[in-house]
Protein backbone atom coordinates (compact mmCIF):
# COMPACT_ATOMS: atom_id res chain seq x y z
CA UNK A 1 0.00 0.00 0.00
CA UNK A 2 1.50 3.38 -0.71
CA UNK A 3 0.52 5.98 1.35
CA UNK A 4 0.94 9.78 1.34
CA UNK A 5 0.95 11.67 4.43
CA UNK A 6 0.22 15.49 4.24
CA UNK A 7 1.51 17.37 7.10
CA UNK A 8 -0.67 20.65 6.95
CA UNK A 9 1.18 22.59 10.20
CA UNK A 10 2.79 25.52 9.38
CA UNK A 11 5.41 24.41 11.54
CA UNK A 12 6.27 21.81 9.48
CA UNK A 13 8.73 19.82 10.99
CA UNK A 14 8.63 21.13 13.97
CA UNK A 15 5.14 20.90 14.82
CA UNK A 16 2.76 18.92 17.21
CA UNK A 17 1.28 17.51 13.71
CA UNK A 18 4.85 16.15 13.00
CA UNK A 19 5.17 14.08 16.31
CA UNK A 20 1.87 12.35 15.75
CA UNK A 21 2.64 11.33 11.92
CA UNK A 22 6.10 10.33 12.79
CA UNK A 23 4.36 7.31 15.53
CA UNK A 24 1.18 6.58 12.81
CA UNK A 25 4.06 5.99 10.14
CA UNK A 26 5.85 4.14 12.59
CA UNK A 27 2.74 1.64 12.94
CA UNK A 28 1.79 1.78 9.25
CA UNK A 29 5.63 0.73 8.50
CA UNK A 30 5.73 -2.30 10.65
CA UNK A 31 3.66 -3.80 7.75
CA UNK A 32 6.59 -4.16 5.28
CA UNK A 33 4.28 -4.36 1.91
CA UNK A 34 3.90 -0.88 2.86
CA UNK A 35 5.36 2.16 2.19
CA UNK A 36 4.56 5.95 3.30
CA UNK A 37 6.01 9.34 1.73
CA UNK A 38 5.31 12.94 4.14
CA UNK A 39 4.86 15.72 1.98
CA UNK A 40 4.54 19.31 3.59
CA UNK A 41 2.84 21.96 3.00
CA UNK A 42 3.86 24.53 4.99
CA UNK A 43 5.46 26.05 1.30
CA UNK A 44 2.21 27.01 -1.10
CA UNK A 45 5.14 26.51 -4.09
CA UNK A 46 5.17 22.64 -3.20
CA UNK A 47 1.49 22.22 -3.64
CA UNK A 48 1.04 21.80 -7.30
CA UNK A 49 3.96 18.80 -7.08
CA UNK A 50 2.20 17.00 -3.89
CA UNK A 51 -1.26 17.42 -5.47
CA UNK A 52 0.20 15.45 -8.59
CA UNK A 53 1.36 12.89 -6.24
CA UNK A 54 -2.07 12.99 -4.56
CA UNK A 55 -3.66 10.70 -7.96
CA UNK A 56 -0.69 8.33 -7.77
CA UNK A 57 -1.02 7.03 -3.94
CA UNK A 58 -3.48 4.07 -2.94
CA UNK A 59 -4.40 6.00 0.46
CA UNK A 60 -4.27 10.02 1.13
CA UNK A 61 -3.65 11.17 4.87
CA UNK A 62 -4.31 15.06 5.50
CA UNK A 63 -2.91 16.02 8.98
CA UNK A 64 -3.50 19.39 10.98
CA UNK A 65 -3.67 21.19 13.66
CA UNK A 66 -7.07 23.44 14.19
CA UNK A 67 -7.29 27.06 13.51
CA UNK A 68 -9.96 29.09 14.45
CA UNK A 69 -12.60 25.87 14.20
CA UNK A 70 -10.99 25.38 11.16
CA UNK A 71 -7.72 24.98 9.12
CA UNK A 72 -4.74 26.72 7.97
CA UNK A 73 -4.71 28.83 5.26
CA UNK A 74 -2.12 26.53 3.52
CA UNK A 75 -4.33 23.62 3.64
CA UNK A 76 -6.99 25.70 2.35
CA UNK A 77 -4.80 26.46 -0.19
CA UNK A 78 -3.71 22.91 -0.70
CA UNK A 79 -7.31 21.84 -1.16
CA UNK A 80 -7.98 24.20 -4.34
CA UNK A 81 -5.16 23.61 -5.43
CA UNK A 82 -6.63 19.79 -5.41
CA UNK A 83 -9.69 21.11 -7.43
CA UNK A 84 -7.68 22.13 -10.38
CA UNK A 85 -6.32 18.80 -11.32
CA UNK A 86 -9.41 16.51 -10.32
CA UNK A 87 -10.28 14.27 -12.86
CA UNK A 88 -6.44 14.39 -14.41
CA UNK A 89 -6.30 10.34 -12.70
CA UNK A 90 -7.77 8.24 -9.74
CA UNK A 91 -8.94 10.05 -6.86
CA UNK A 92 -7.39 7.72 -3.87
CA UNK A 93 -8.86 6.73 -0.54
CA UNK A 94 -8.57 10.00 1.90
CA UNK A 95 -8.31 10.38 5.50
CA UNK A 96 -7.74 13.26 7.97
CA UNK A 97 -6.03 13.69 11.24
CA UNK A 98 -7.33 17.11 13.11
CA UNK A 99 -5.01 17.60 16.50
CA UNK A 100 -6.06 20.72 18.56
CA UNK A 101 -4.92 22.30 22.02
CA UNK A 102 -8.52 22.02 22.93
CA UNK A 103 -9.24 19.51 25.12
CA UNK A 104 -12.95 19.29 24.17
CA UNK A 105 -13.75 17.25 20.92
CA UNK A 106 -16.50 19.07 19.89
CA UNK A 107 -14.16 22.41 18.75
CA UNK A 108 -13.26 19.79 15.75
CA UNK A 109 -16.51 18.31 14.95
CA UNK A 110 -17.48 21.69 12.71
CA UNK A 111 -14.45 20.82 10.45
CA UNK A 112 -15.11 17.17 10.67
CA UNK A 113 -18.07 17.86 8.72
CA UNK A 114 -16.45 19.81 6.24
CA UNK A 115 -14.08 17.21 5.51
CA UNK A 116 -15.77 14.88 4.60
CA UNK A 117 -18.24 16.95 1.74
CA UNK A 118 -14.68 17.53 0.58
CA UNK A 119 -13.92 13.98 -0.04
CA UNK A 120 -17.16 13.79 -1.71
CA UNK A 121 -16.20 16.81 -3.62
CA UNK A 122 -13.06 14.97 -4.58
CA UNK A 123 -15.01 11.68 -5.97
CA UNK A 124 -12.75 10.17 -2.87
CA UNK A 125 -13.55 7.34 -0.96
CA UNK A 126 -13.70 9.07 2.63
CA UNK A 127 -11.98 6.98 5.29
CA UNK A 128 -12.92 9.18 8.29
CA UNK A 129 -11.67 11.41 10.46
CA UNK A 130 -9.69 11.59 13.40
CA UNK A 131 -9.67 13.93 16.06
CA UNK A 132 -7.58 14.42 18.89
CA UNK A 133 -7.60 17.68 21.70
CA UNK A 134 -4.78 18.66 24.38
CA UNK A 135 -2.03 18.36 21.90
CA UNK A 136 -0.25 21.64 22.32
CA UNK A 137 2.51 20.86 24.81
CA UNK A 138 3.51 17.59 24.20
CA UNK A 139 6.95 18.90 22.88
CA UNK A 140 7.94 20.17 26.80
CA UNK A 141 5.96 16.92 28.38
CA UNK A 142 8.26 13.91 30.26
CA UNK A 143 7.57 10.92 28.20
CA UNK A 144 5.60 9.26 30.76
CA UNK A 145 3.27 11.78 29.96
CA UNK A 146 2.94 11.23 26.46
CA UNK A 147 3.42 7.46 26.20
CA UNK A 148 -0.21 6.72 25.93
CA UNK A 149 -1.20 8.97 23.35
CA UNK A 150 2.19 7.94 20.78
CA UNK A 151 1.30 4.27 21.74
CA UNK A 152 -2.30 4.65 20.58
CA UNK A 153 -1.04 6.39 17.02
CA UNK A 154 1.52 3.82 16.73
CA UNK A 155 -1.64 1.08 16.86
CA UNK A 156 -3.58 3.34 14.83
CA UNK A 157 -0.69 3.31 12.08
CA UNK A 158 -0.67 -0.66 12.95
CA UNK A 159 -4.18 -1.40 12.08
CA UNK A 160 -4.88 1.16 9.17
CA UNK A 161 -1.55 -0.64 7.64
CA UNK A 162 -3.45 -4.01 7.37
CA UNK A 163 -7.12 -2.91 6.67
CA UNK A 164 -6.56 0.79 5.09
CA UNK A 165 -8.97 1.79 7.77
CA UNK A 166 -9.05 3.63 10.81
CA UNK A 167 -10.04 1.57 14.03
CA UNK A 168 -13.23 2.56 15.14
CA UNK A 169 -12.40 2.15 18.77
CA UNK A 170 -8.96 3.76 19.06
CA UNK A 171 -10.38 6.78 17.11
CA UNK A 172 -13.26 7.06 19.80
CA UNK A 173 -10.55 7.08 22.49
CA UNK A 174 -8.25 9.17 20.92
CA UNK A 175 -11.36 12.34 20.68
CA UNK A 176 -11.79 11.07 24.59
CA UNK A 177 -14.51 13.80 25.96
CA UNK A 178 -16.63 15.69 23.97
CA UNK A 179 -17.29 18.52 26.46
CA UNK A 180 -15.50 19.21 29.69
CA UNK A 181 -17.49 17.72 32.82
CA UNK A 182 -18.87 20.02 35.26
CA UNK A 183 -16.00 19.26 37.72
CA UNK A 184 -13.36 19.53 35.54
CA UNK A 185 -15.08 22.95 34.30
CA UNK A 186 -14.51 23.93 37.42
CA UNK A 187 -11.33 23.37 38.22
CA UNK A 188 -10.31 24.89 35.45
CA UNK A 189 -11.68 28.26 36.22
CA UNK A 190 -10.21 27.98 39.25
CA UNK A 191 -6.48 27.40 37.02
CA UNK A 192 -7.28 30.37 35.48
CA UNK A 193 -8.38 32.95 38.13
CA UNK A 194 -5.11 31.94 39.70
CA UNK A 195 -3.33 32.58 35.92
CA UNK A 196 -1.90 28.74 36.16
CA UNK A 197 -3.81 28.46 32.77
CA UNK A 198 -1.78 31.06 31.30
CA UNK A 199 1.62 29.91 32.33
CA UNK A 200 2.02 28.43 28.62
CA UNK A 201 0.75 30.55 26.38
CA UNK A 202 2.72 33.68 28.40
CA UNK A 203 5.90 31.82 27.78
CA UNK A 204 5.08 31.22 23.40
CA UNK A 205 4.23 34.80 23.70
CA UNK A 206 7.71 36.04 25.28
CA UNK A 207 9.41 33.38 23.28
CA UNK A 208 8.26 34.94 20.16
CA UNK A 209 8.69 38.33 21.24
CA UNK A 210 4.99 39.00 21.63
CA UNK A 211 4.24 38.80 25.02
CA UNK A 212 3.83 43.27 25.42
CA UNK A 213 1.16 42.75 22.88
CA UNK A 214 -1.25 40.19 23.94
CA UNK A 215 -3.63 43.13 24.73
CA UNK A 216 -3.71 44.28 20.88
CA UNK A 217 -6.98 44.51 19.18
CA UNK A 218 -5.74 44.78 15.42
CA UNK A 219 -9.18 44.61 13.96
CA UNK A 220 -11.00 46.91 16.47
CA UNK A 221 -13.05 50.10 14.72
Amino acid sequence: MRLLLLNGSPRGTAGNTAILLKHFTEGFLANNNNSAETGYLKRAIDHRKLAEKFTGASAVIIAFPLYADSMPGIVKDFIETLGRVRGKGPSPKIGFIVQSGFPEAVHSRYVEKYLEKLARRLDAPYLGTVIRGGVEGIQAMPPFMTRRLFMAFRSLGRHFGVTKEFHPIIVKKLAAKERLSMVKKAVFRACQSIGLTNMYWNMMLKKNGAFERRFDRPYQP
